[in-house]
């Protein structure tokens, strides 16, 4: 699904919010990885969302 600019920031908001929180990564990544994105949850969940990983969608009305 395509997703316009605005959807996808809100998702990826969302998204990051809720790792930052706490919440597991969808994502496997190894320690090198963690270090090279510096734990950056916007970079994790940019990563989760091209991967397809995010069970968020948007509802149209």
């Amino acid at each position: 699904m395509r997703y316009t600019r605005f959807e996808k920031a809100r998702i990826l908001g969302a998204r990051a919010l809720q790792l930052s929180m706490g919440a597991p990564m969808l994502l496997k990544l190894s320690e090198k990885q963690l270090q090279e994105l510096k734990y950056n949850v916007n970079e994790i969940a940019k990563l989760e969302f091209e991967k397809g990983l995010l069970p968020i969608k948007v509802k149209t009305l």
